[in-house]
């Protein structure tokens, strides 16, 4: 069997590459709180790794830092606020 030919080929699909969420300058503190903003859902639930796109090492500084951020009252803990639809 010659394996070079392959009778079925993908298609080479042109995608455009995703921007990294955090820039080389950005600096991951609890004070950047645009930056913070960004990694925290609705609810004000810390998104996973997978759904953030960043490194391990991002995530573990970000996780630090919104934490720093709640405790010192510039994230809320929990953001349940029910809203009415009428």
């Amino acid at each position: 069997m010659n394996k070079s030919k392959r009778p079925f080929t993908k298609s080479k699909r042109s995608f455009r590459r995703r921007l990294p969420p955090i820039q080389s300058g950005d600096r991951i503190d609890y004070r950047n709180m645009s930056l913070i903003s960004r990694f925290i859902s609705e609810q004000g639930k810390i998104l996973s790794r997978r759904v953030n796109r960043v490194t391990s090492k991002q995530q573990r500084l970000i996780t630090i830092a919104i934490k720093q951020a709640r405790i010192l009252s510039l994230l809320p803990f929990l953001n349940n606020q029910k809203q009415f639809e009428r």
